[in-house]
């Protein structure tokens, strides 16, 4: 009888310990999001190589929250510690009312640790590292005009932010939810991380849906604002941009933007550091390394941490429903004004600029220019956008980068 009585008391242990017990209602609704996400990111390929690890997180989180718990320490007396089988040996001790207790630490999960990278804002400069490495900023060298368009679609960030505080947020709050509207993943986090933390699980997740969504809601206010006369425009081909431009301007820019506004020169540093290695070609091994193995290993820290922050009993509220709006509306005021101004210059050009490269102003680095060339070309089959809409869609990235310094050091 007593190892019978021993067998079903093992079995009640397991099932109290498992899922069935501990998760709640918000944990089963987020474990059904997650496989939606996992869903878009196999099946549709929306922006895979984030969305999916951001997907798994947040399944793992949810079906094991102690994943993300953090150490902690406790204080027993000898009998405690005997009682739950603690050797005593070598703990620290405290004296409390002619007490003695022992310090009894326990490790935190695994993803917690992982976490740091993100929390203590280590893994975004460092996918701009990868970044720069994989860019080419000779569009932008040859047609320094596309600043303006990279510039103006970073209005929506600071429209938003004034909306956020209209709902309620905190300017802390409101800066960090703006930098949704730039479309740059690793940048909402970095100034998540040094604006409200507390919100990063719903940031994070919002900015990269909407760069993974940028093909299926970019068209519409493409189309909706300019003609079919003005999608059908053929941009005349580039200049020839010299070795030597392509060295100077990750130099000439990183000592503007750190000089002018530190708060982005972590950011904006690395992003120029490694289209440094790249453009040098006396590093191929460093530019290698920081484009492949070091970015594939920092998107897998960065997804999966960041999607085991949306916990069910932390990230389904109405401040996330909030902010998710927001962003949306943050992003596509981003690509309206982006492709307004694209309208300005193909006036002001006498109708030589195509506006659709205006959309691509956004950070999706490339996915906004292969939007753009995509739409272009379906009203002119012989029309080649795509190298012309990477100018605006690089300075988006320093655009995003920018606004993130001013977002950190007007509100932070």
């Amino acid at each position: 009888m007593e190892i019978l009585q021993g067998f079903v008391d093992a079995v009640g242990g397991i099932l109290q310990s498992s899922g069935l017990y501990t998760l709640n209602w918000q944990n089963y609704i987020m474990i059904a999001v997650s496989i939606l996400l996992m869903y878009l990111a196999i099946k549709k390929q929306y922006e895979p190589l984030l969305l999916l690890p951001i997907a798994f997180g947040m399944l793992l989180v949810n079906l094991y929250p102690e994943i993300m718990a953090a150490p902690s320490t406790e204080l027993l007396t000898a009998a405690e510690c005997e009682a739950k089988s603690i050797d005593t040996a070598g703990h620290a001790t405290t004296v409390l009312n002619d007490v003695t207790y022992y310090q009894n630490t326990t490790y935190g999960g695994l993803l917690y640790y992982l976490y740091q990278g993100v929390k203590l804002g280590i893994y975004p400069p460092l996918i701009f590292l990868g970044i720069g490495c994989m860019t080419d900023f000779g569009p932008l060298i040859a047609n320094p005009k596309s600043l303006i368009l990279g510039a103006a679609a970073q209005i929506g960030i600071f429209i938003t932010f004034t909306g956020a505080i209209f709902l309620g947020f905190t300017e802390a709050e409101a800066g960090a939810i703006g930098i949704i509207g730039g479309a740059d993943g690793p940048t909402a986090i970095y100034v998540t991380t040094k604006l409200a933390p507390h919100l990063l699980g719903s940031i994070a997740i919002a900015a990269y849906s909407y760069m993974a969504l940028v093909p299926i809601i970019q068209p519409p206010i493409m189309k909706a604002l300019t003609t079919k006369k003005e999608r059908s425009v053929v941009m005349e081909q580039l200049r020839p941009v010299s070795k030597l431009e392509k060295l100077m301007f990750p130099v000439i820019v990183v000592i503007l933007i750190a000089i002018f506004l530190p708060d982005a020169a972590p950011l904006v540093g690395m992003l120029m550091l490694g289209n440094l290695f790249k453009e040098s070609g006396v590093v191929d091994r460093l530019a290698k390394t920081a484009q492949n193995e070091l970015m594939n290993i920092i998107t897998i820290f960065l997804g999966v941490t960041v999607g085991a922050t949306a916990s069910g009993s932390t990230f389904l509220t109405f401040d996330t429903i909030k902010i998710i709006l927001l962003g949306l509306i943050a992003f596509c005021i981003g690509t309206a004004f982006g492709v307004l101004f694209g309208k300005i210059m193909y006036k002001a050009t006498g109708g030589k600029v195509n506006p659709l490269i205006g959309s691509a102003g956004v950070s999706a680095v490339p996915m906004a220019a292969r939007v753009a060339q995509r739409v272009g070309q379906e009203e002119n089959p012989g029309n080649f956008l795509l190298m012309h809409a990477m100018g605006p869609n690089v300075a988006g990235v320093i655009g995003s980068a920018v606004a993130a310094g001013v977002m950190i050091n007007v509100v932070g």
